[in-house]
């Protein structure tokens, strides 16, 4: 997942309403930027507030997303031994729990060869929503998944296709392509760069492009969107973002071009305190929106020094 540093209602969206059909994921502290031992991380904009919540361990547990007095939606995480068990969806309206649009996900996992994961998906009116079974190959690479629900049974093949330094992984439901996903290499002076094109497509045919760009630290260098062109049959550049960061690594600046503009937003940050710092403040120009970080952490297990005596 791309560190975005904002935009955590974006990322929650996701996190509900699915745009693909979904790989069963866990999401850990690092994948909201974060460091070190965090207990909770509160984020407010002036767009509303969101809190993540972790174990000790460092995965995800609860996330609430308030959108004003009286709603909000709150999601729990289950795991154990690292395996998500149960996700439970909770969606608030006046204060009122809205049983048709709560759900819970239940996990029951083979790991015998090959490993099955069996995803039941059902609201807290107790109404069958969904399940979706997940078939996983000997490399431990999603390989199928079986939808079943009340409109009949899909089934969304995952093909990995390799070629050189490249690596395709293909999205066919019903053998028709989804979405397509090619990882591979570029050089430059600065070291070996990862590139990752995704393409999305409607009804087999071409929609649109994204090509991330990714230095030798993991961070992303560019971004480059294309949208599909009926006339001309190939895709065309809409817009492209570079990413400039800090000598500490921090984002610094965006600039976005497009084909009769060029913008720039600019990053500034404040940190906490603690050892493995974390950003509690970002401020972007030049619209000046700003987004607020409370943190708390867990205590640091003191180091128990052996008496040479």
């Amino acid at each position: 997942m791309v560190k975005n540093y904002a935009f955590f209602f974006f990322f929650y969206f996701l996190l509900a309403h699915a745009l693909w059909t979904q790989e069963i994921q866990t999401f850990k502290v690092q994948d909201f930027d974060l460091n070190g031992k965090v207990k909770s991380c509160l984020v407010i904009t002036d767009y509303g507030k969101e809190l993540f919540e972790f174990n000790e361990e460092g995965f995800l547990t609860k996330t609430i997303t308030q959108y004003n007095d009286t709603d909000q939606d709150i999601t729990y995480y289950k795991y154990d031994n690292g395996e998500l068990l149960e996700k439970r969806m909770e969606s608030y309206k006046d204060n009122v729990l809205d049983e048709a649009t709560s759900m819970a996900n239940f996990y029951s996992i083979d790991t015998l060869a090959p490993r099955r994961v069996l995803e039941k998906i059902i609201s807290y009116d107790k109404e069958f929503l969904e399940q979706q079974e997940h078939l996983y190959d000997e490399k431990g690479r999603l390989v199928k998944i079986t939808t079943s629900n009340s409109e009949g049974v899909d089934e969304t093949s995952v093909e990995y296709t390799p070629f050189k330094n490249e690596l395709t992984k293909s999205f066919l439901i019903n053998g028709i392509m989804e979405r397509s996903i090619r990882t591979s290499e570029r050089k430059n002076a600065k070291g070996t760069l990862k590139v990752v094109l995704t393409k999305e497509y409607i009804d087999g045919e071409s929609n649109k492009a994204i090509e991330e760009v990714f230095d030798t630290t993991g961070k992303i260098v560019s971004k480059e969107v294309f949208l599909h062109s009926p006339t001309k049959k190939e895709f065309v550049s809409d817009r492209k973002m570079l990413y400039s960061y800090d000598v500490d690594g921090m984002l610094e600046k965006i600039v976005t071009k497009t084909s009769n503009s060029v913008s720039e937003k600019v990053y500034i940050f404040q940190f906490d305190s603690n050892v493995e710092k974390n950003w509690i403040k970002q401020i972007v120009t030049p619209e000046n929106s700003y987004t607020t970080r409370r943190i708390t952490y867990y205590p640091e297990e003191e180091t128990k020094k052996e008496n040479p005596n």
